[in-house]
């Protein structure tokens, strides 16, 4: 117990008021004569001894209500144990992203895994009987891996069950889910985290790692927290698609992460063998490209890689895998007027510029189309076609709705404004920007575009193109991929089913626009072959926890239904890690494990997609102290000893007595009032 402000017991002086009252100060009466005493009535005297003891407890009750004022003022306090340690819930969260394969260091045995699940299954035996726990995973994401649970042998399953992971960690995760669970668990909460404290888990923002109050962290870094070099295979560069295998080039970037100047051996494997080997200089700290020419694999899917020599503590990113294709050419069928010669020329050079081009065009007039099949097609082109049988545009709409994908230049057809082949609607209107006043420039540009769209990537957003003419068209719900200046729809991406509309509301001939010649051309012709083919999307290599999309989502705006179509997901371990309930319904699916994925989409196309760790994974310097110091709000970075004395500090309280010395004043102060109301009275009586 204490006082928050002892000088104030000086008031303790005032007690020399009630003694002086009540022992010290006698009422002395003056004598009057009076001539005879027959009228007065004989009065009863009390007792002495009676008024006497009332006269000691109105003398106790004032004296104590001074004590008492003074005490108040004094505001006392108590520290104790506001909560037992049966009450805290114990969260013990060991990190289990990639970088934790990385070896423990000099004189440790394992990987820093293993040290850190050494670690949480001591402080798992060390709780209090009766104490509630919970095991917390991270990698990628913040993983609760039991209920909170006084079962120790379920806690201890649970840690041991913990295997290497390949994701990459992020403490503003670990932050915000903290967050979220205060909002349900109002208790007391202790977390011990078992990290190597990499210093790129730090999220952009420091404030995503702060805890909630009832939070206390504890930190306890796993392995040497000093520099430790690190050579990788950053990134990998190579065609996702392959016709010519002479042709083909394979880019790798060598990373060294405090490292010296040396010399490392890459490899190039396909399908498990080495084709290649070369030799690359790489700077102290820096990187180094190595390229492969030609790339020999066989028809149909290969997985490959390329490696570098192990020379470190961390050979598990030694390694960076990618997935090629090798197939003959996809035909696109490109449906234009006859009268029209410009836009099949124009169109089948930018397609057979294309780096690694593995598409070829087949030009085709609306009149021969009568026998035509478009599932046999990478995708269709409609340019300038007023109008197309009537049994090839249904059996295009239907082969959209099932995945395909149809490419529709309006040109200046003045017919178009009844209906758009495919796409659905009309052209409203024209606009003839050559026809336009003598001040005008006879021309427009592009306003803005949506680079994150696959066609606009690379197009650098068609700076400097001119376009004389424009058809105008409602887009709706559709999406709008790129503006002209004056706000007119230009590109226009229309989702049916799982499968993709794109509009352009201009020409391919050079007449309605100067794109064709433009560089940007080539650029953008390449890009929206890839897309609405399905390659751009099923091709290349992925990052750990990154999204493939599995089938086009639900438009509810626009009333699409969901495809019943059902996806095969083949994981690296050979196993499907979607149920039929998911594989019936998913619209998406989270690339959790590196190594290869085979995977049938809904639109019935199949990949084979290569997934590597995130290379911030492979940087293993470690978090400052002074910022895990920060991050706490304590003195250490996790010892033992520390670990300890917080949590002995964490269960000390103090509570405050002065709301209950202000209620003992009030009930001193009612009962010295009524007894000192009685004393008076009676003496009035005995006078």
């Amino acid at each position: 117990m204490g006082l928050l402000a002892p000088w104030f017991l000086a008031g303790l002086l005032a007690m020399g008021l009630p003694v002086y009252v009540h022992l010290l100060r006698k009422q002395t009466t003056v004598p009057r004569l009076v001539s005879s005493l027959m009228f007065f009535e004989q009065g009863t005297q009390s007792s002495v001894r009676h008024r006497r003891l009332r006269y000691l407890l109105l003398f106790a009750l004032r004296a104590a209500l001074v004590l008492l004022l003074a005490l108040a003022f004094a505001r006392p306090f108590f520290r104790h144990k506001s909560v037992l340690a049966s009450d805290k819930l114990l969260l013990v969260a060991v990190d289990d992203s990639f970088s934790m394969n990385a070896s423990a260091g000099a004189g440790a045995a394992g990987t820093k895994l293993d040290e850190a699940k050494r670690g949480a299954l001591s402080i798992l035996s060390a709780k209090a009987p009766g104490q509630k726990a919970q095991v917390i995973g991270l990698g990628g994401q913040m993983r609760l891996l039991t209920q909170p649970t006084e079962d120790s042998s379920q806690l201890r399953a649970a840690v041991q069950a913990i295997g290497p992971g390949d994701g990459h960690d992020n403490f503003g995760e670990l932050g915000r889910g903290m967050r979220a669970l205060a909002e349900t668990v109002h208790t007391p909460m202790e977390l011990d985290l078992f990290s190597d404290m990499q210093e790129s888990n730090m999220p952009g923002n420091f404030a995503d790692m702060v805890m909630p109050g009832n939070v206390t962290l504890l930190l306890h870094r796993v392995g040497s927290s000093a520099a430790t070099p690190n050579w990788t295979v950053e990134s990998v560069e190579a065609p996702g698609q392959l016709v010519d295998t002479k042709k083909a080039r394979v880019l790798a970037v060598i990373a060294g992460h405090e490292t010296p100047a040396a010399t490392r051996t890459a490899s190039l494997v396909v399908n498990g063998n080495t084709i290649a080997t070369k030799k690359v200089d790489i700077p102290a700290n820096g990187r180094a490209t190595v390229a492969f020419e030609g790339l020999d694999v066989p028809y149909g899917e290969s997985r490959c890689a390329v490696r570098i020599d192990a020379a470190d503590g961390f050979p598990n990113d030694d390694a960076s895998n990618f997935a090629v294709k090798r197939a003959d050419p996809e035909r696109v069928l490109f449906v234009h007027r006859g009268s029209d010669t410009r836009s099949p020329l124009y169109f089948g050079a930018a397609l057979a510029a294309a780096a690694q081009a593995s598409f070829v065009l087949q030009p085709i007039t609306p009149e021969q189309t009568s026998d035509i099949d478009p599932t046999k097609y990478a995708f269709v082109v409609l340019s300038d076609v007023p109008s197309v049988p009537s049994i090839l545009e249904n059996t295009l709409i239907r082969n959209v709705q099932d995945g395909g994908s149809v490419l529709v230049a309006t040109g200046m057809a003045d017919s178009h404004r009844e209906h758009i082949p495919v796409y659905g609607g009309n052209v409203a209107d024209g606009h003839f920007y050559a026809r336009g006043s003598a001040e005008d420039a006879g021309f427009t540009t592009v306003g803005e575009a949506d680079a994150a769209h696959p066609s606009m990537r690379d197009a650098n957003s068609w700076e400097g193109t001119k376009f004389f003419y424009a058809a105008a068209v409602d887009p709706g719900n559709a999406r709008v991929v790129a503006r002209l200046a004056d706000g007119t729809p230009l590109l226009v991406d229309k989702q049916r089913g799982e499968g993709h509309v794109l509009l352009f509301a201009s020409g391919f001939d050079n007449l309605t626009n100067d794109l064709p010649v433009n560089p940007a051309f080539v650029a953008f012709v390449d890009q929206t072959a890839k897309y609405l083919s399905g390659e751009e999307r099923a091709r290349g290599a992925r990052v750990v926890d990154s999204f493939v999309q599995l089938r086009n989502p639900v438009n509810r705006e626009s009333g699409a239904a969901a495809s019943k179509a059902t996806v095969d997901i083949v994981g690296p371990d050979g196993k499907r890690p979607l149920t039929l309930k998911e594989a019936a319904a998913a619209e998406s699916f989270q690339l959790a494990r590196a190594g290869f994925y085979q995977i049938q989409f809904a639109n019935g196309r199949d990949a084979l997609i290569a997934v590597n760790p995130d290379p911030r994974e492979s940087d293993l310097a470690t978090i400052p102290d002074d910022v895990l110091k920060l991050w706490t709000g304590a003195t250490g970075t996790g010892s033992a000893e520390t670990a300890t004395e917080s949590a002995a500090q964490a269960e000390n309280n103090v509570s405050s007595l002065w709301w209950w010395v202000m209620l003992l004043i009030l009930g001193v102060a009612l009962a010295e009032s009524g007894l000192a109301s009685r004393y008076l009275g009676t003496q009035r009586e005995e006078l």
